[in-house]
C-alpha cells in the first residue's frame, strides 16, 4: 500500500508552505504500510519558537486555501517546541530545532519509502545543522 493521491497532494502543499516560511530540514515519509492512522508523515524544524508557530500558521493556511483542509486536531500550541498537525491522510511536525536532535523522528521512519517534495523544500536539507554551526561560531567570538 502507498500513500494516496490526495496525501501527496496534502504533503506538496505542507511542504512547499513551510519552505516559504524557511522551515529546516523538510522530508516527508510515507508510512502506510506501517500505521493504520495515517499514509504519510511531514517533518520540519525551526531555530525558534516564533518561526515553528509561523510555519504551523502557513501551512495550516495554505492547506486550507488551496485544498480546503482542515486538521482535525492540533496539539503543542502553548509552548511552541513540538506542534503537531493531524489531517487524517497526513500529520505534519514541525519541531524546535533542539527537540528534531533529541526525538529524531527520522530515525524511527527512515526504513520508509521517502516522498518526492518541491525543489524548495528539498534545499532546505542540513539547514538546521548549518544554522547550529553558525550559532555556535558566534558565541564562539563573542567570548
Amino acid at each position: 500500500m502507498t500513500a494516496t493521491d490526495r496525501s501527496t497532494e496534502l504533503i506538496t502543499v505542507a511542504a512547499q508552505a513551510a519552505a516559504d516560511k524557511l522551515a529546516h530540514d523538510i522530508i516527508a515519509y510515507d508510512v502506510s504500510d506501517v500505521l493504520s492512522i495515517t499514509d504519510a508523515f511531514l517533518l520540519a524544524s525551526a531555530p525558534n519558537d516564533r518561526q515553528v508557530k509561523s510555519i504551523v500558521d502557513e501551512i495550516e493556511e495554505q492547506l486550507n486555501k488551496q485544498l480546503g483542509a482542515k486538521p482535525v486536531r492540533r496539539e503543542g500550541d502553548r509552548d511552541a517546541r513540538w506542534i503537531l498537525l493531524d489531517y487524517v491522510d497526513i500529520v505534519v511536525h514541525i519541531q524546535h530545532s533542539e527537540e528534531r536532535v533529541f526525538y529524531a523522528l527520522e530515525r524511527l521512519w527512515k526504513d520508509c519509502p521517502e516522498i518526492e517534495l518541491p525543489e524548495d523544500a528539498k534545499a532546505t536539507r542540513g539547514k538546521g545543522e548549518a544554522h547550529a554551526q553558525q550559532q555556535a561560531d558566534e558565541a564562539g567570538e563573542a567570548m
